[in-house]
């Protein structure tokens, strides 16, 4: 399991003093941005490889409120990754400083082309770092029709 400390800020709280829902989805980011340096994901290796994550969706649970000055510590682990890499599934837990669970939260996503714009899978050397990669007791080798699980469609406005 990967996990980052951090201490909750001023900045962090909402008008019921307690951990607000945007800084449980800042703690998850930075937190998913240093392990994915940590296991060779730099910003560097991304831009060489041309490749850049997206976010398709994160479902957060809240079981504990959390507050001004406490400490708390956000883990990852890795749920799911489809063959080719293309598709991740991460999972957040939350915990304070008596180890209590506070949070859940499951991110699914993909990589990108950052010229196209389209998904893409891993280059073959990002790839096989995945295979350090920290995973869930439930580890799944992610499909396209896992992406599809929750059914919705984008419905645009009629102008």
């Amino acid at each position: 399991m990967y996990t980052k400390e951090f201490e909750i800020r001023w900045s962090d709280i909402d008008a019921n003093r307690h951990l607000a829902n945007s800084a449980y989805i800042n703690y998850m980011s930075h937190t998913r941005t240093a392990f994915l340096q940590d296991h060779g994901f730099s910003l560097m290796a991304l831009s060489k490889a041309g490749v850049g994550p997206v976010v398709f969706h994160e479902h957060v649970h809240y079981f504990k409120e959390a507050f001004l000055g406490q400490p708390i510590t956000v883990s990852l682990e890795v749920s799911g990754l489809s063959e080719d890499g293309m598709f991740f599934k991460f999972d957040h837990n939350f915990y304070n400083s008596k180890g209590q669970n506070l949070a859940f939260c499951e991110i699914v996503g993909a990589w990108i082309d950052l010229g196209t714009r389209k998904l893409i899978g891993l280059p073959q050397d990002l790839l096989e770092m995945t295979s350090k990669f920290p995973k869930t007791e439930d580890y799944k080798i992610l499909t396209k029709e896992d992406m599809r699980l929750h059914g919705r469609l984008p419905k645009h406005l009629e102008l």
